[in-house]
């Protein structure tokens, strides 16, 4: 990508948000623009750190089995109230968007059950059919009181929902036990610690469920983790009246040897049991010909949280002042930033062009009347992983590769540089 293209604004990194920096610089640069409080656009760097996130996430969910759908953002009250939840997301926990016309009424989807039920049972209508798990990946839309932390808790989101179909509760118990393990693997490959915890299934339904926290100083939960046994429980369970339930299903027996963390919440898994199927009258045939409800279960991870978690774990400070952030080079939509100075425009162009030719998906900046330091400054707050300076020590062979956040440097030429940055 030629920078000049991406117009970028200038900022002051002194001005910059202490508690979320990375998307406040994002903000500033113009590549997040706020409509209003919880409603955003996205820039070319946030979009296509989204494609990264999202075809890891497909990626494994394919290998695992899933089939990727999409249902409707708008959907029908008829089938909320199918399912006995119109009143509980639109007057009790005033959740829903709601649009009401000549046509009927309607709600911006906060999540999908009722379709993806119906959907469900469309096409699995013997136990022949089963087990089966769809997946969407699109907008969300909840009608948060107070936004907080950008996309940590915004108005409109991007997320993955998957829904799966199984005959019978053990079915549904090792479905969701395939599941966790298949998120393990996403987050591992983000780069990103979580901690499975026990969670309450709030509105959802059903009677298990699980978060996927990360640790981040930003977070508004508060996981207590068993470093040992690598099991967590989110805090606020322990102000339930049945937390000693939830304490058993781990094994905990003294809450005093777990540590506290500061986390957020980026995955969330449902058994829904039987929840959906009966109150909406949807069954499978069975062998024996007769009509059996389906046991589900309901999986979700927030793309625009992952993104915002890793940039914020990936601040860059010096001097205790905020100087950008690098993003981890494996999941970075651009590796590299090349910045020359005028004698070596000839040679950036060179490079840039042999670097997308083999590939590497690379950033240069081809601004104009802007001086070589100013240029430096700002792959820090692009948060590109590398940097190539083609400045006046640059002999027309070896180039200096230099890590953003390590500072550490490596010398290559044209025919190792391809080698160094796969």
């Amino acid at each position: 990508m030629k920078l000049s293209r991406l117009n970028i604004k200038k900022i002051n990194l002194s001005e910059v948000d202490n508690n979320y920096s990375g998307q406040d610089i994002l903000m500033k640069l113009g590549e997040l623009y706020q409509y209003e409080s919880g409603i955003y656009g996205y820039g070319n760097l946030w979009t296509k750190l989204e494609r990264v996130v999202e075809n890891i996430i497909i990626d494994e969910l394919d290998k695992a089995g899933c089939i990727q759908v999409e249902f409707p953002k708008l959907q029908p009250r008829k089938i909320w109230d199918q399912s006995n939840r119109w009143d509980t997301y639109t007057k009790d926990g005033d959740i829903m968007f709601t649009i009401k016309n000549n046509l009927g009424e309607y709600g911006l989807a906060p999540t999908a059950e009722e379709c993806a039920t119906l959907f469900g049972a469309k096409r699995l209508s013997s136990y022949k059919n089963l087990p089966t798990i769809y997946y969407q990946i699109g907008e969300k839309f909840r009608k948060e009181i107070r936004t907080r932390g950008y996309l940590f808790r915004p108005r409109t989101f991007v997320m993955m929902d998957a829904y799966s179909f199984d005959k019978t509760e053990e079915d549904m118990k090792n479905t969701y036990q395939l599941m966790h393990q298949v998120y393990l693997n996403i987050f591992n490959r983000l780069g990103i610690k979580v901690i499975p915890t026990i969670s309450d299934n709030g509105v959802i339904g059903g009677k298990v469920a699980e978060e996927f926290q990360a640790i981040t100083n930003l977070g508004e939960d508060k996981t207590l983790y068993d470093e040992i046994n690598d099991i967590g429980i989110n805090k606020e369970v322990l102000d339930f009246d049945n937390k000693e339930e939830y304490l058993k299903q781990l094994g905990i027996t003294d809450i005093t040897t777990l540590i506290e963390y500061s986390t957020v919440e980026l995955g969330n898994n449902f058994q829904l049991g039987t929840k959906y199927s009966e109150t909406m009258k949807l069954f499978y045939m069975d062998e024996n010909n007769e009509k059996k409800p389906y046991y589900m279960g309901c999986y979700g991870i927030g793309l625009g949280r992952i993104i915002a978690c890793l940039i914020e774990n990936n601040i860059i400070k010096e001097n205790n002042k905020i100087k950008g952030f690098a993003l981890p080079y494996d999941i970075a939509p651009y590796k590299v930033q090349i910045i020359y100075n005028e004698n070596n425009k000839e040679e950036g162009e060179k490079l840039y062009n042999y670097l997308l030719q083999n590939n590497i998906n690379t950033i240069i900046d081809d601004r104009e009347n802007l001086k070589i330091g100013n240029k430096i400054n700002d792959v820090y707050v692009l948060g590109t992983p590398k940097m190539i300076v083609l400045g006046n020590k640059f002999d027309g062979k070896n180039y200096e590769i230099e890590d953003i956040k390590t500072n550490q440097k490596e010398i290559a030429n044209m025919e190792n540089l391809l080698n160094i940055l796969k």
